[in-house]
C-alpha cells in the first residue's frame, strides 16, 4: 500500500487510472520536459504511469501523485526513485507549468524527504538536476541540499549529464525543525 502524505496545501497519494490524462498532458509539455529527456507521446506517458506505480511494488517507495487540496487537481509527481544504475536514492519533482513558482514543489519534496529519512536506511539523499535547471536548483537549496558532484545518467539509451545535489541525514536532522 502506498502511504498518503498530507501537507498544508497538498496530498501526496498513490497513482490511480484518473491520473493518466493529467500526467500525459504534463509529459507532453515541451517546457516541463526540457530537462527530463523531452516530450513523451501519450503511449509513453502510460508506460511512465505504470513505472511510477511499479516502483512502489519493487522498492517499497516511489513517487506520489501530487494533488492540490483546494480543488483536487493532479499537479504532477514528487517522491523517491532509485532505478538500476542510479547514483543513490533520489528525491525528485515534476509539476505541470500552472503550478510552478508557487512553492508547491518545495512543499511536496519536503514531505517526501521527511518520509525518506524516517523510513529508509539511508545516510544521504540526492537530487539529480541538469546544470541549466535553475528552478530545480532553487528547490534543492530550499530543501537544504547543496551541489556535491556530477554524474551521467543513462535513460532510454541516452546519456544525460547532471549535477548531484545532496543532503545527509545529519544535515536534515538539524534542519527538520524548520520544516
Amino acid at each position: 500500500m502506498i502511504p498518503r502524505l498530507e501537507t498544508e496545501r497538498l496530498i501526496l497519494r498513490g497513482w490511480e487510472a484518473r491520473d493518466f490524462e493529467p500526467l500525459a498532458a504534463i509529459h507532453g509539455d515541451a517546457e516541463v520536459m526540457t530537462y527530463l529527456g523531452g516530450v513523451q507521446e501519450k503511449n509513453d506517458a502510460w508506460r511512465t504511469l505504470a513505472s511510477l506505480a511499479g516502483h512502489w511494488v519493487i522498492r517499497g517507495y516511489g513517487k506520489w501523485a501530487v494533488e492540490r487540496r483546494s480543488d483536487g487537481a493532479m499537479m504532477g509527481r514528487v517522491g523517491l526513485i532509485n532505478p538500476e544504475g542510479w547514483p543513490g536514492l533520489e528525491v525528485g519533482w515534476t509539476l505541470g507549468r500552472p503550478y510552478w513558482g508557487k512553492g508547491y514543489a518545495t512543499e511536496a519534496a519536503r514531505a517526501a524527504l521527511r518520509f525518506a529519512f524516517l523510513t529508509q536506511p539511508v545516510e544521504r539523499m540526492i537530487s539529480c538536476i541538469d546544470a541549466d535547471n535553475k528552478a530545480s536548483q532553487r528547490v534543492a537549496e530550499r530543501l537544504g541540499e547543496r551541489k556535491t558532484g556530477t554524474a551521467s545518467l543513462r535513460i532510454a539509451g541516452k546519456e544525460y549529464p547532471v549535477d548531484i545535489w545532496s543532503i545527509t541525514r545529519t544535515e536534515w536532522e538539524k534542519r527538520k525543525a524548520r520544516f
